[in-house]
């Protein structure tokens, strides 16, 4: 799905009025349809064919719980573009970008994790006990590429790893205390 929003994160030159006139065009050929799909992202919304049965699909989850790592910049990535990067309270004040280097874990579709460019600092960003268990694991596939050989998270919510209500959470997902936090090997 292509929203005004996410055409101007993206940094497209000319802006959205550069590929309305190909978006229009895609519509009339009946290649993508223009419709209200998501609330609150905008009038304009292109969609491929189908794509309203996918969106209900992850409104209305069967079994819950299916979570995906992406990185920040990632254009199926909506926070930070299209949708402002959940608040858990009123005096949240983190200010998260959609940087080169940082990932989120989203669960059921909302961010659920931030992970820093690094992985030095881990955001949650959300109280769901169950999407944030869901989620923890994903940061191990990190590793799989070959890009880490280690992953060492130092900070969670700007507090000493260690200290964190979510460091026995992460040693049962495989990471380990060290002298600087706590770390995931491959």
């Amino acid at each position: 799905m292509v929203t005004r929003e996410a055409v101007l994160a993206e940094g497209t030159p000319g802006g959205f009025a550069s590929v309305y006139a190909i978006y229009k065009a895609m519509e009339d050929s009946g290649r993508v349809r223009r419709g209200y799909f998501v609330e609150g992202l905008g009038a304009a919304q292109f969609a491929l064919p189908g794509a309203v049965d996918r969106l209900r699909a992850v409104r209305d989850p069967e079994d819950g719980g299916h979570a995906v790592l992406l990185a920040a910049t990632d254009p199926a990535n909506p926070y930070g573009a299209a949708l402002p990067w959940p608040r858990r309270s009123d005096t949240d004040r983190r200010s998260l970008q959609r940087a080169a280097g940082a990932y989120v874990v989203m669960v059921d579709g909302v961010a659920t994790l931030y992970l820093e460019r690094g992985g030095r600092g881990l955001a949650v960003l959300t109280d769901d006990e169950h999407a944030i268990a869901t989620a923890l694991p994903l940061l191990q596939g990190l590793l799989g590429d070959g890009h880490m050989k280690a992953l060492t998270i130092e900070r969670i919510d700007g507090e000493p790893a260690h200290e964190s209500p979510l460091a026995g959470w992460l040693a049962e997902a495989g990471f380990v205390r060290s002298y600087k936090g706590l770390v995931f090997r491959a």
